[in-house]
């Protein structure tokens, strides 16, 4: 019997690292580009964060006058937002962002670093989908950062792969595919001068063509996919997309 999903366990193991881990892991400007063009996206509206976690996003985009409120299933997640300046302020709901509600409409839903894939099944993310059109205002935005599926590099079954390489810090992501379900289960191995921490994860992962079909299925429609926050061109080539979808 498949163990039943917790939408907090994610952040029990990695909450008091996770900046750490992702500021060395995501591109050097990655960061403002995505900010950018979330402000541009929204047009001066409302914004709803699915997973907003420690507020990566939501915060910088507070301090450029939009109203951000974010749904999360980790307190530890959200404790790591409320300690920062201005994290009081932002209201989160907690739940899981494929189910829960909060009130008002919104210009703009945000699903970013790969959080559509923390929802163990298809029907889970379908329902994501349908709870952000839910959420969103006539012509609103639903924006989703994920990487593209490669299994090949893992076709045996199994992957290791060097993350990082520094003098404080050593990660490595070990990974095994179950193809027919479509899933990832991952442990990052994080060495540091401190010890080292097993971070385990699991994604149950889809190409963009099907994230597109679960967009159709909430009424909403694509209209954007990047290779990155940068709008490069998304082509064959490319290992991550910022699809945005129109209701």
């Amino acid at each position: 019997m498949a163990q039943a999903f917790d939408a907090s366990a994610y952040g029990q193991a990695i909450a008091d690292v996770y900046d750490d881990i992702y500021s060395a892991i995501i591109p050097e400007g990655s960061t403002a580009s995505a900010v950018d063009r979330l402000q541009e996206l929204a047009e001066g509206g409302p914004v709803l964060e699915f997973g907003i976690g420690t507020g990566r996003l939501a915060l910088p985009l507070v301090k450029r006058g939009l109203t951000v409120v974010g749904i999360d299933g980790s307190t530890d997640m959200v404790d790591e937002l409320r300690a920062k300046p201005g994290g009081e302020e932002i209201p989160v709901t907690m739940g899981d962002f494929a189910t829960t509600r909060v009130p008002g409409e919104f210009s703009l839903v945000v699903l970013a670093v790969n959080t559509i894939y923390a929802l163990p099944s298809q029907d889970a993310q379908i329902g994501c989908f349908r709870n952000a059109a839910a959420h969103l205002r006539p012509g609103g935005r639903f924006v989703v950062e994920a990487w593209v599926p490669d299994i090949a590099s893992s076709w045996a079954g199994t992957a290791l792969r060097l993350l990082v390489v520094g003098e404080r810090r050593v990660l490595v992501e070990a990974a095994r595919l179950s193809r027919a379900d479509q899933m990832m289960h991952t442990t990052k191995i994080d060495m540091t001068a401190d010890g080292l921490r097993l971070l385990p994860a699991n994604h149950r992962y889809a190409w963009p063509a099907e994230l597109d079909l679960m967009a159709r299925l909430a009424g909403m429609e694509h209209e954007h996919r990047w290779a990155d926050w940068c709008r490069t061109p998304f082509t064959d080539d490319s290992r991550a997309h910022v699809s945005v979808y129109r209701l």
